[in-house]
């Protein structure tokens, strides 16, 4: 039957599985540490790195962690929002779409699902990786935080160097305009 699929769809399908795979390393992670880990414990792995246990009712960095309560429907509206905007846009990517654009999409797609899984579930979000330096320790984060840093650093790179370009040489190209004359593939 998936041969019958159109390869835009294939895509989809493969960008949404990678999606789905990050939600459920992300959740099998927490709780793995909700059930191991007393909140606030701390297993140091090396000298600068530790497993803890973390509830995270704020955003990044903890941002609005301190507030009434009302920021966990706003998170979980606008991460809503934004994993609807994605899976559109994956949706609508072109075949030729460059990989590392879909990648980056796939990836913060995943992660703000992850993250959005905790905050309808349990109202905050479970970070449990710690890195440590010698004067100061890394706020904690998890495996959602991480998919949506290397999905963002996926969507930068695409932006700098792949989406919107063309190759040098063709015609209205990087290279410039065709000397011979108007651009043959635009239809003026």
């Amino acid at each position: 039957m998936l041969h019958k699929i159109d390869l835009g769809t294939r895509r989809f399908i493969v960008w949404m599985a990678v999606a789905f795979v990050v939600v459920a390393v992300d959740q099998v992670t927490k709780w793995a540490i909700i059930q191991y880990i007393p909140l606030y414990g701390k297993v140091p792995l090396y000298d600068f790195i530790n497993l803890t246990h973390q509830q995270n009712r704020g955003a990044a960095f903890s941002f609005l962690a301190n507030e009434g309560g009302w920021q966990r429907w706003f998170f979980v509206v606008l991460a809503t929002g934004v994993s609807a905007f994605i899976a559109t846009w994956l949706w609508r990517l072109e075949r030729q779409a460059p990989i590392v654009l879909a990648a980056g999409l796939a990836l913060v797609l995943g992660g703000a699902v992850g993250n959005l899984v905790d905050r309808i579930r349990l109202g905050y979000v479970t970070d449990f990786i710690q890195v440590v330096f010698p004067t100061w320790t890394f706020p904690s984060f998890n495996v959602a935080d991480s998919a949506i840093s290397v999905g963002a650093a996926l969507l930068i790179i695409d932006a700098l160097f792949f989406s919107g370009r063309t190759p040098r040489g063709i015609v209205g190209g990087p290279s410039g305009p065709n000397p011979t004359g108007p651009n043959p593939i635009k239809k003026d």
